[in-house]
């Protein structure tokens, strides 16, 4: 049975965002759907968006691990590398910028935390010092071994991918140091080797920049409890800083026990859109 939707649900996230000195936008994998990239909840829904994966019997937190580069890089690199290329060429759809633009108009502006890999706040605009990756970003690299703790930008790597068979035509990129495998620099399933000195450099940003900040909103977006990260970010603000949360999920958007906060069960896109011309009504009247 579908969530209702509210209008005064969605005047009551305009207000809480007007009311606000900070924008706090916490992102999960719904805020990408709008912009055409895939959603990867459930199996068969990731077998659609990789059908060769799916002939294997590979589902994704199987070649999401570093397991999978150990055992197969070029199947591996396939599937992260095909990724890395369709977020190079991805436009961020229209809500990044309606968040970017909520921003500009609050005195502390607005910090980002986000599990998504996919670096669409970057590409959208965001100031890259404002922004938290929780989980990494696949546009780094490090040693799968790791035979050291270097984390450096893939710039350089160009990714030729047979989509039909998920398979890296080319050699996957190399260790500077070592000469070995190198990986996303991202956190996987069963990952003890994951470096998070910039994800922990990031984090050490995010809560000095909230310490400035008196009347933060949390926007939460596309973030589901199978991999709570996110909203454990949001819960903890709404109980340790009485952050309003606003919370945007089509299909989990229940805030239950939070003190200040809405749920609208609409997309991304859709939601911030109504949100806006609520805050424009507002303005009006």
């Amino acid at each position: 049975m579908p969530f209702p939707i509210r209008q005064p649900d969605i005047e009551q996230a305009a207000r809480l965002i007007d009311e606000a000195d900070c924008l706090v936008i916490a992102a999960g994998a719904g805020m990408g759907i709008d912009s055409g990239l895939p959603d990867f909840r459930g199996q068969h829904g990731f077998w659609r968006a990789y059908p060769a994966l799916g002939r294997h019997g590979l589902d994704f937190t199987s070649i999401a691990s570093p397991r999978a580069f150990r055992r197969d890089p070029r199947l591996a690199w396939g599937f992260y590398g095909h990724r890395l290329a369709l977020y190079r060429t991805t436009a961020p759809h229209a809500g990044f910028a309606l968040l970017r633009d909520w921003a500009r108009e609050l005195p502390r502006g607005c910090v980002v935390f986000t599990s998504n890999v996919d670096g669409q706040f970057q590409r959208a605009g965001f100031d890259d010092g404002d922004i938290t990756e929780c989980h990494g970003s696949l546009h780094f690299l490090q040693c799968l071994a790791p035979c050291c703790e270097a984390i450096w930008p893939a710039t350089d790597f160009i990714p030729d991918v047979d989509e039909e068979h998920c398979l890296l035509r080319g050699e996957p990129p190399a260790c500077p140091r070592c000469g070995g495998c190198a990986r996303p620099n991202v956190l996987m399933f069963g990952d003890a080797d994951w470096i998070d000195d910039r994800a922990q450099a990031q984090a050490r940003r995010l809560e000095a920049r909230l310490r400035l900040s008196s009347r933060p909103v949390v926007v939460e977006i596309g973030a589901g409890q199978a991999v709570p990260t996110v909203r454990h970010f949001s819960q903890q603000l709404a109980f340790d800083r009485r952050a309003p949360v606003i919370r945007i999920n089509p299909r989990e958007p229940e805030v239950p026990g939070l003190p200040q906060a809405v749920g609208l069960p609409l997309n991304a896109l859709e939601a911030l859109r109504a949100i806006d011309a609520a805050r424009e009504g507002r303005a009006d009247g």
